[in-house]
């Protein structure tokens, strides 16, 4: 039950919503003022259950400080999860720049609520959807250009030094100013709003609203409070929010008819120009498409050894849907520079600099994954354009 004794923060909301009493704590991802903020509401009200934002992934990786030790790498590489663990990386990279600047570890306020919680004896709830199916939905149903400009704006957001003091974390606390940032997010990439934002809104007022007991104390980033408190009253089914964006035909089709069109160009332009025509058509293809997938690994201080098998690899995996240039490129310079446990410990701490990102074996492995890609695709396009124009 509440205490009449302590005022609750000003970041605490209450709503009634299902028969509870709900409170939900607003706060910022990386402020003392947030973390006080949860423990005197949960000291104060001494909920039934508390509501973390997070899922569950996430609180393990929060709570297991060996996290990383269990990283497979080359299941990584397999699984094509190589992206999203670097994602992952560069938003905890830019998270812990944060957190050096203001001596707060990131999610500080989340696991004050988890502690309290197991103080207070209250059932922990993580309310926020799983954060790969949030990041696939997310990246699933933006267009080509969309995905270019979201790619740009992470890349430049975490390598590009910023002046983050507490007080600028500590404004973007105030509900005005938040809407305001989605407001501006919504008219950049509204399908990445809609994603990221507004479903976890309804997933989260969801989950809170199902709490176990009467009184639920609710963990939740401000941004997301107008929104969990426009959903809270009503039922709705999340069976939606859970699915993965469909493969779509259009990308299948792609994958087979880019390799069927240079196959046809190159023959069309043995008929055309002859024999020597033909295979010069053939080393413009190699040459262009492995110097450029080799020259993404080398940008990733690969192996040499990786670098020449990338060169070798690229022009005839970008012949075949199945197999992509960054996985062939991955996999030889895991084999060679094969990741200690060290190097897995270690990434926490190589992270907090472009340059500690870049010398961590288990890093460079999954920037030559993505570079080597970057490198085949660039390839084709210049490799194919090239060979067409040299028959029309």
């Amino acid at each position: 039950m509440q205490s009449s004794l302590s005022p609750l923060p000003k970041a605490c909301t209450h709503v009634r919503a299902n028969g509870k009493d709900i409170y939900l704590v607003g706060t910022a991802h990386v402020s003392r003022e947030s973390v006080e903020d949860v423990s005197t509401s949960i000291k104060t009200i001494r909920p039934d259950a508390v509501c973390v934002e997070l899922c569950e992934a996430r609180y393990r990786s929060m709570t297991n400080r060996d996290n990383w030790r269990s990283m497979d790498i080359f299941k990584v590489i397999k699984e094509k999860k190589t992206l999203f663990v670097l994602a992952q990386l560069m938003l905890a990279s830019f998270y812990r720049k944060i957190s050096e600047k203001l001596g707060v570890q990131p999610g500080a306020e989340m696991m004050e609520g988890v502690r309290q919680a197991g103080l207070v004896g209250a059932d922990l709830v993580c309310a926020d959807r799983n954060v790969e199916i949030t990041l696939k939905r997310v990246w699933g149903y933006l267009g080509f250009f969309s995905k270019v400009k979201m790619l740009w704006q992470l890349v430049a957001g975490i390598f590009v030094s910023e002046d983050i003091d507490e007080t600028t974390i500590e404004e973007i606390k105030q509900q005005d100013q938040m809407e305001g940032l989605m407001a501006s997010l919504a008219s950049s990439l509204p399908e990445v709003k809609k994603r990221l934002i507004d479903e976890r809104d309804v997933y989260l007022s969801q989950k809170i609203r199902s709490a176990p007991g009467d009184t639920v104390v609710a963990v939740v980033g401000a941004g997301h409070v107008p929104g969990i408190l426009e959903h809270i009253h009503e039922e709705h089914d999340l069976a939606p929010l859970e699915e993965l964006p469909p493969q779509g035909h259009a990308k299948t089709i792609i994958k087979w008819v880019i390799p069927a069109l240079i196959l046809l160009v190159l023959i069309l332009g043995f008929f055309k120009g002859g024999a020597e025509h033909s295979m010069q058509s053939v080393y413009i293809w190699f040459l262009v498409n492995g110097t450029l997938s080799a020259a993404g690994t080398a940008l990733a201080l690969a192996n040499p050894l990786t670098i020449l098998a990338t060169f070798l690899a690229a022009p005839l995996t970008s012949m075949n849907p199945l197999i992509a240039a960054g996985w062939v490129a991955g996999l030889v310079q895991a084999w060679v520079k094969k990741p200690t446990v060290a190097d897995l410990e270690d990434i926490p701490r190589a992270i907090g600099s472009v340059k500690g990102f870049w010398k961590n074996p288990v890093c460079r492995i999954l920037l030559v994954v993505v570079l080597a890609n970057v490198g085949s695709s660039l390839g084709t396009f210049i490799a194919g354009s090239w060979i067409t124009a040299r028959i029309f």
